[in-house]
């Protein structure tokens, strides 16, 4: 009985991190298109996030008994029904702001990543190894933010910048996750970049995308597409370098005291820091 209890509880704040961070995302998205900040949106969004993580948890997969044993035995009836009410909240949000396929869109791409669809002798799953999982996680969430940004502004170069960002963003940084679960995958047969190139040649493959990403976002900035955050933008590139750089599969299953939150702090501590380090430069969080 308790180790159901607590195996719910985990499952239901699973995605809680990842929630925010997708609100902050969203926040720095507008901050680069030059917006007012709507914190409304930002739950909104957040809220979808929630649903689409969590929806993946409670459904789960073969790796995910290896990768996730602390959602082993979890009420999935319940972690379903908090997906279906964070979502049906992020909806309605959103639908007063006259936006509706931003929150389809994750959701739905959600659904068939973990679960896939069939038809007849058809079959679609985008949970897959090569870095395909990687490219699907990128597009979702670069897409669908670029998605609500263009409610307010139709640039198409601000928003092509916005959608790189976040998309080449979350591409490395779900990538390097992978090193973490390298067991599991190969036992469910999922060769994912790590497993597919060697750590060598992906974390190659990470810095290259790391230094074109910035790149790209510096002459967006010089050429005026994308408002001047330039705090942002450092910090995105010296945590980026750094997590590819030090990260790794030993250093992964090594890891002792301080160092076992490191992944963690590089993944979830960017967006914070980030915002932080504006409200030192620029005078302003939000």
């Amino acid at each position: 009985m308790n180790r159901r209890y607590y195996s719910t509880l985990n499952l239901l704040n699973s995605s809680t991190v990842v929630a925010i961070s997708g609100s902050l995302r969203l926040h720095i998205a507008f901050l680069f298109a030059g917006l007012d900040p709507h914190i409304g949106i930002y739950l909104a969004y957040g809220l979808i996030v929630y649903a689409t993580y969590t929806l993946d948890r409670a459904l789960g997969c073969e790796e995910d008994a290896i990768n996730r044993s602390e959602l082993a035995g979890a009420d999935k009836r319940i972690g379903i029904l908090a997906c279906f009410i964070a979502f049906f909240i992020g909806f309605i949000i959103l639908a007063r702001e006259n936006i509706y396929f931003a929150s389809f869109f994750p959701f739905v791409i959600g659904y068939i990543y973990s679960q896939g669809i069939s038809f007849r002798t058809y079959s679609l799953k985008l949970k897959g190894g090569a870095g395909r999982k990687n490219a699907v996680i990128g597009l979702t969430w670069g897409g669908s933010i670029a998605l609500i940004v263009s409610r307010w502004n139709m640039d198409p170069v601000t928003l092509a910048s916005i959608f790189l960002f976040f998309c080449l963003k979350l591409f490395i940084s779900s990538t390097l996750f992978d090193f973490k679960d390298v067991d599991g995958d190969l036992r469910a047969g999922i060769r994912t970049l790590p497993i597919y190139l060697g750590e060598s040649m992906t974390k190659t493959l990470l810095l290259s995308v790391c230094v074109l990403l910035h790149t790209i976002m510096a002459v967006s900035v010089i050429v005026g597409k994308i408002h001047p955050e330039i705090s942002i933008l450092l910090c995105s590139f010296l945590f980026g370098v750094t997590f590819i750089s030090v990260y790794s599969i030993s250093f992964e299953k090594c890891a002792v005291g301080i160092k076992k939150y490191f992944r963690v702090f590089m993944a979830a501590g960017e967006l914070p820091f980030a915002l932080m380090s504006r409200l030192v430069f620029a005078g302003s969080f939000l």
